[in-house]
């Protein structure tokens, strides 16, 4: 392995905007990480000398500590918390929407913060001392247009908004607090990407959305932590 090759560790990158990650990240050289609930075929077949795959419950805590334990003496230059989920029905469109007004289900919620924010948070602190030795750390940790309180102008989707807000929030605090560290910290919007999340009817491809994506990634300084950028290098609006 190069000296100058750099090591990115992707949650959730089995499948969807994860796996596209995973592939441009190794297409770039770099040497990927991916740990995930799951291994996948499209996975394995990307498989290389330069990925790693790990599994791992990602709500789970003494799984996640395992990890670090595992990890704990590498380097680490980007971290993705990508692994995330929406829930179904996400849209407010009948009576059996679970995210709109009226219909609020104290499960959908925790299943949705504990992957979409926890997990995120958890990931951080676990693997902060890791990206901290790298020249240029960097924590990305993808959120959503939907977190966006600016461009909420439909309503409705309340647990997946308030967990990607929650995720902004987080991502915020951090360019703060590991700001004497050189960790540049942000939140990441992947754009509405055609992927099982997403739907069909999704404005973006998945390669266009994972390339503009690693191109915000590579490109990052530390004047950009604390920001909310879009996959087109766009900063999104809080």
């Amino acid at each position: 392995m190069s000296s100058t090759q750099e090591t990115v560790l992707i949650t959730g990158a089995n499948r969807g905007l994860g796996l596209g990650l995973a592939r441009a990240f190794l297409a770039g050289g770099s040497r990927v990480i991916a740990v995930n609930r799951s291994t996948s075929p499209e996975l394995e077949k990307s498989a290389t000398e330069n990925l790693e795959v790990l599994l791992c419950d990602l709500t789970n805590d003494e799984q996640l500590k395992g990890l670090a334990e595992q990890l704990k003496d590498r380097t680490i230059d980007v971290l993705v918390n990508n692994a995330g989920m929406m829930a179904k029905p996400a849209f407010v469109v009948s009576e059996s929407s679970v995210q709109g007004f009226g219909h609020f289900d104290r499960e959908t919620w925790r299943q949705l913060f504990d992957i979409n924010l926890f997990t995120a948070m958890q990931m951080a602190e676990l693997f902060v001392e890791n990206v901290a030795r790298s020249k240029r750390g960097r924590i990305v940790t993808i959120s959503s247009m939907l977190g966006s309180m600016e461009m909420n102008t439909h309503g409705g989707i309340y647990a997946y908004r308030a967990s990607k807000a929650g995720v902004n929030a987080i991502m915020k605090s951090m360019s703060i607090d590991l700001a004497d560290r050189g960790i540049i910290a942000i939140a990441q919007h992947p754009g509405w990407v055609q992927t099982d999340m997403g739907g069909a009817g999704a404005d973006l491809d998945i390669q266009t959305s994972v390339n503009g994506m690693k191109a915000v990634i590579d490109s990052l300084t530390i004047a950009d932590s604390g920001k909310f950028i879009s996959y087109d290098g766009s900063e999104m609006p809080w």
